[in-house]
């Protein structure tokens, strides 16, 4: 607090200032911004998106291993990765060959960042607890092929989780068509 004299005009520099801050003001928590804006769309600060990509990769040689256990410790890997990772999965299927996932992946996050980390950590896991899966020959350090198919999400996005989901089921009545032949 100021004491001094400063002319006949500054005599309320001699009392006390008091400021009052009001809280209103402050921006709201990350995560309150975050609010759905509605079912379809999702929100952050400056942005209002939809980004939803339907993501297919297969082991490597196509091996048909993702049965039992290692199939629940792939699907257990990819929800765990896109949810620390901040990726919403919308369906998920792994068969026994190819695994298929339509995610949600915000616009200022890259698809092959998604894709890397799903790859090495899933395939670190997986070895780490199946130890035999690194005994097969010419299967060396690596679970999974190094490519993958990717394709947006547009408009039909119900027809490509439906054709998700029972694509397992479809690929099991052409083989049997295929036996009886």
């Amino acid at each position: 607090m100021w004491t001094g004299y400063a002319g006949p005009g500054w005599a309320w520099l001699k009392k006390p200032l008091t400021v009052s801050l009001t809280f209103e003001l402050l921006p709201q928590r990350r995560k309150e911004r975050r609010k759905t804006v509605s079912s379809r769309f999702r929100k952050l600060s400056h942005t209002i998106w939809r980004c939803q990509y339907h993501v297919v990769w297969v082991p490597k040689y196509r091996f048909r291993i993702l049965r039992g256990a290692v199939k629940d410790a792939v699907e257990a890997g990819i929800q765990a990765i896109c949810g620390y990772a901040g990726r919403e999965v919308v369906e998920l299927n792994v068969q026994p060959d190819p695994v298929h996932l339509v995610v949600m992946v915000p616009p200022k996050k890259s698809i092959s960042d998604l894709l890397g980390r799903r790859k090495g950590q899933t395939s670190m896991r997986i070895f780490q607890q199946f130890r035999a899966l690194r005994r097969k020959p010419d299967w060396g350090n690596h679970f999974w092929t190094k490519g993958c198919c990717v394709d947006t999400v547009g408009l039909d996005a119900d027809r490509i989780r439906k054709y998700v989901r029972y694509q397992e089921k479809q690929e099991q009545q052409v083989e049997q068509l295929q036996l009886g032949s």
